[in-house]
């Protein structure tokens, strides 16, 4: 940042894991200058974070203060109204993922960002991290169509599970992850999706009675390639295969390769990579593999902090340096319609047709 250049003036609304990240990284970049933070509770903060005034009300706080940027990391059912408020207000809006909790809500986002002429960036943590960034790369290289096989299941219990129960009160978690690795698909593949199925199970009587805490959901694509994703939350969960990311195409597969010890709640798992496996389906004329398959291993990967933080520098850059975020924007809004008809297909146990 040149001295000439002001800080950007930020108003972090949302405490919880997601919304305590993002503050750190506005407090430990010089690029920007937290204004205020709003939480309906007061909760316990990092040292760095307790010499800020905790707001109790969004809207409030907004008029008063003034800021620059709205970063909106509450629960999801309040992400497009607070981000719509942000814009009528002149801000700038950087929203935790999912965008909204219908796609029609996220189109009127996308268009508030569009008529004030800000930026609008949403939390896909996985676009920032140099490893998933070579895994779309690799998986490009081999062509399709393509079988994309993913899953992020979660034995959580204690405040983990709390958080997942209170998520769960407005988003399901084929949603709330599903849109991260929905995405990483429509990146690798390009072609559009045209139709969504979707299973789900209530497992657990502490999850509301028109909610499941189990889902899996599949999509076909135009190109023919097929994807399916998995996630389920609780005390019940298996930490079986619970961390499966893979990309088949005709000409070979890219794979993640996880560390046998890891444990499905350590959030910096949710990111980690340790090892990309790439394996080339070439055979010779005897009809033995030509290759051996090549493992990467990606050392010194960044953890979730550092990935937060790269998140926040990005959203710096595209304010400073006007990036045009159209792609970013309906990417989002893609990979949340997507997630979304899984859901209504749960629901009515009929298929989607986009």
């Amino acid at each position: 940042m040149s001295p000439s250049e002001k800080p950007i003036r930020v108003l972090v609304a949302g405490l919880g894991n997601m919304g305590r990240s993002h503050a750190l990284a506005y407090h430990n970049n010089p690029g920007f200058e937290i204004v205020g933070l709003v939480n309906r509770s007061r909760p316990e903060l990092p040292e760095e974070l307790r010499g800020y005034t905790i707001h109790p009300d969004f809207e409030a706080a907004l008029r008063e203060l003034k800021p620059d940027l709205c970063s909106i990391n509450t629960y999801s059912d309040s992400h497009a109204d607070f981000a719509v408020l942000a814009f009528e207000a002149g801000c700038h809006v950087f929203v935790e993922k999912p965008l909204a909790t219908t796609v029609e809500d996220a189109e009127r986002v996308v268009a508030a960002a569009k008529k004030a002429g800000k930026k609008l960036a949403i939390g896909y943590i996985l676009r920032h991290h140099p490893s998933w960034m070579r895994l779309i790369a690799e998986a490009r290289k081999l062509g399709g169509p393509y079988v994309f096989r993913m899953n992020l299941n979660q034995q959580s219990s204690g405040p983990t599970w709390e958080t997942h129960k209170a998520l769960m009160r407005t988003t399901s978690p084929i949603v709330d992850c599903g849109v991260h690795y929905v995405d990483v698909m429509c990146q690798i593949t390009d072609a559009r999706p045209v139709e969504v199925r979707g299973m789900g199970l209530r497992l657990s009587q502490e999850v509301k009675p028109d909610m499941y805490n189990y889902g899996h959901l599949q999509v076909i694509f135009e190109d023919g390639s097929v994807g399916w994703y998995e996630a389920g939350w609780g005390p019940m969960i298996s930490e079986t295969a619970f961390f499966v990311k893979d990309v088949m195409s005709p000409n070979g597969s890219v794979s993640i390769v996880m560390d046998q010890n890891a444990k499905s709640d350590d959030i910096d798992m949710h990111t980690k990579t340790s090892v990309i496996r790439l394996h080339s389906a070439e055979t010779g004329q005897n009809g033995q593999f030509i290759r051996p398959d090549q493992d990467l291993h990606m050392d010194g990967e960044p953890g979730h902090q550092e990935l937060c933080d790269f998140e926040q520098a990005f959203m710096l850059k595209a304010i400073r340096e006007d990036l045009d975020l159209n792609r970013h924007m309906a990417d989002a809004v893609q990979s949340l319609r997507i997630c979304l008809a899984a859901d209504e297909s749960v629901r009515t146990g009929k298929p989607v047709y986009l």
